[in-house]
């Protein structure tokens, strides 16, 4: 199993992560990727520890590998991979939204349903095969960019005057496909070791040059990153910024500058129909966004705790409208929770006898996911009130011979030292109010794209209102104007 150090170790190479203007040559010790890399570092020593159950022997490869990668069969095959997925969840408590077992979720859907990526000519289905056994065996960290830039929302890619912006096929060769364009938003692309480009935006027939999925390993030639404005080297220290500090994920705008993909790299060549058919006919929609409820509950789960504790140091717990507040967060932490565990128990095994998780459930979760993130930072911005703009400028006042005594006397609770008041006030803080805290609050609510669509597309066309409708129609039908009898009096 790949260790912390040996995925550290492969970051040294020639990837093009652009930032400030520069090329940025060395991530692993860079302000804005360093401490991020470490922590997904700590992931992998995690799961390389046989003692925290996070392995299992993986038939593709006769070998053993990270349950996060797992396809499960069995109602315990699933149980265990929801187990190791949240035990990584836990250790970022939720706000690494992109971890390796993210797009990793994605392929073992992939790899285990080849017939979608089968090609008359070329072994696309093969290549598929080929890269979730490398995931399996090298434990990859793979990202992915699916979503077209935001150049014009009125058209699709081929009504875009000029050269290519959203990352298509420029020319066919004998040794692969030229690709040129962008695509985002590749989230942790910069530490990652692979990046996955497709497009999950639907396409229209004359949009087919873009219509392509492969995976490049980040260093490949002509392959850029334009990354975000980072917002840890603007941390001040880990005590006043504790999630900002280690889980600020890099997103990038990929950029491809007539990029050669090796035609073993390629998984489909432009072929609209099959761009779709690779997320739902597989399986792999559902499963990738289980992985992803499943860390959502476990952040929901980590701010309710700093809510509780927020009122418990405050001495408000016992006051009726602050038990209100505490009782809709649980409610609505609750429900997400529910969600997970009923797709979970009304999971169905597809065509090849894996297990997909209950859509209705994941879906309606799904598309409550814009609404339920804001009310529950709401709920802990509410309960916070002014104690969070009444913190000190930072760790050095506490420690100063000039503000230490009356920081110590005067920011404090009874029975809570002003370390302790500080150090939980300051991490609600990096929950609603830092660059980083905006930054998810975005992310969560524009999560799998934008609600309208995900509450059309996909909590509308997965609740089942047709066996409902059935049923009312049975109860209409059960009586008429004709057959009624009317009470006299």
């Amino acid at each position: 199993m790949r260790t912390g150090q040996e995925y550290l170790n492969s970051l040294n190479d020639n990837r093009r992560i652009l930032l400030d203007g520069q090329v940025v040559s060395d991530v692993v010790n860079h302000p804005a990727f360093a401490n991020v890399a470490r922590t997904v570092a700590e992931l992998y020593d995690i799961a390389a520890d046989p003692a925290n159950g996070m392995q299992y022997h993986a038939e593709e490869i006769d070998a053993p590998a990270n349950l996060v990668f797992s396809a499960p069969r069995t109602a315990e095959e699933m149980q265990l991979r929801r187990n190791a997925v949240e035990r990584w969840a836990k250790h970022t408590h939720g706000w690494v939204g992109r971890s390796p077992d993210h797009v990793g979720t994605f392929f073992s859907a992939f790899g285990t349903h080849l017939e979608v990526f089968e090609h008359p000519e070329r072994d696309f289905a093969g290549n598929v095969r080929r890269f979730y056994e490398r995931i399996l065996r090298e434990s990859l960290y793979v990202s992915y960019a699916i979503i077209p830039p935001q150049y014009s929302r009125a058209t699709t890619a081929s009504g875009w005057e000029g050269d290519f912006i959203q990352v298509g096929v420029v020319r066919e060769t004998e040794e692969g496909l030229i690709v040129r364009g962008s695509q985002m938003l590749a989230t942790g692309a910069a530490i990652a070791d692979e990046i996955f480009i497709t497009c999950i935006k639907p396409l229209g027939p004359d949009d087919v040059d873009f219509a392509v999925s492969f995976a490049l390993s980040v260093d490949t030639e002509g392959l850029k990153l334009l990354c975000r404005r980072p917002f840890a080297p603007q941390a001040s220290s880990e005590y006043d910024y504790p999630l900002t500090s280690n889980y600020d994920e890099p997103d990038s705008l990929v950029i491809f500058e007539d990029v050669l993909v090796p035609w073993e790299r390629v998984f489909i060549d432009r072929d609209v129909d099959k761009l779709r058919r690779q997320f739902f006919e597989t399986g792999a929609h559902a499963l990738g966004n289980w992985q992803a409820q499943t860390r959502l509950n476990t952040k929901l789960q980590f701010i309710g705790a700093v809510a509780r504790k927020i009122t418990q140091v405050n001495g408000t717990e016992r006051i009726p409208g602050v038990q209100e507040k505490l009782g809709e967060l649980a409610a609505t932490i609750s429900s997400v929770e529910s969600a997970l565990i009923a797709a979970q128990y009304t999971a169905e095994p597809d065509a090849q006898g894996y297990l997909i998780p209950g859509k209705r459930a994941l879906y309606g979760a799904m598309g409550l996911q814009s609404e339920t993130y804001p009310k529950v930072i709401e709920i802990l911005r509410d309960l916070v009130g002014g104690g969070v703009l009444q913190m000190p400028s930072g760790v050095n006042d506490m420690h100063s011979s000039i503000t230490g005594p009356d920081v110590e006397r005067y920011i404090a609770s009874p029975n809570v030292s002003s370390e302790e008041r500080i150090k939980l006030f300051r991490l609600a803080w990096d929950i609603i109010g830092t660059e980083f805290a905006g930054r998810h609050q975005q992310y969560e609510m524009f999560y799998a794209g934008a609600p309208f669509v995900v509450k059309g597309a996909y909590t509308f066309r997965n609740y089942g209102y047709e066996h409902h409708v059935a049923e009312l129609d049975e109860f209409l039908n059960s009586y008429s104007s004709t057959t009624a009898v009317f009470a006299t009096n």
